[in-house]
């Protein structure tokens, strides 16, 4: 066993938008994420989406109004709710969700799930 070093694993890859699985918590995956840019509306119905900005500042657009975040600060998205993550310069942020959550809310457009 180990910690993980978030820093580190983020600069593994340089990818938009594409998810990398660092760990593992009761069921659930834990992964860093780089976003830049507006991802698409979607929504998890069987689940809440959780966001924690490690650097940088990100937008999740929702029809009930819009939550920006910056380092350390947390939103998790109700399941069912429709929400659009966007982000004007890059930012890196820890997600947490059930292991298989397609992170488009849809299987067949969702990026796949990468383990680093």
């Amino acid at each position: 066993m180990a910690a993980i070093n978030l820093a580190q694993k983020l600069a593994t890859f340089s990818a938009h938008w594409q998810p990398r699985v660092v760990g593992q918590f009761n069921g659930h995956d834990l992964m860093v994420v780089k976003v830049k840019g507006e991802f698409v509306w979607h929504q998890h119905d069987d689940t809440d989406d959780f966001f924690l900005v490690l650097s940088g500042r990100m937008t999740i657009r929702m029809h009930e109004g819009d939550v920006t975040l910056g380092p350390g600060e947390v939103f998790v998205v109700p399941k069912g709710v429709p929400h659009c993550p966007v982000a004007e310069e890059e930012a890196h942020l820890l997600l947490i969700e059930p292991t298989g959550t397609p992170n488009t809310g849809d299987a067949s457009t969702a990026a796949p799930r990468r383990v680093i």
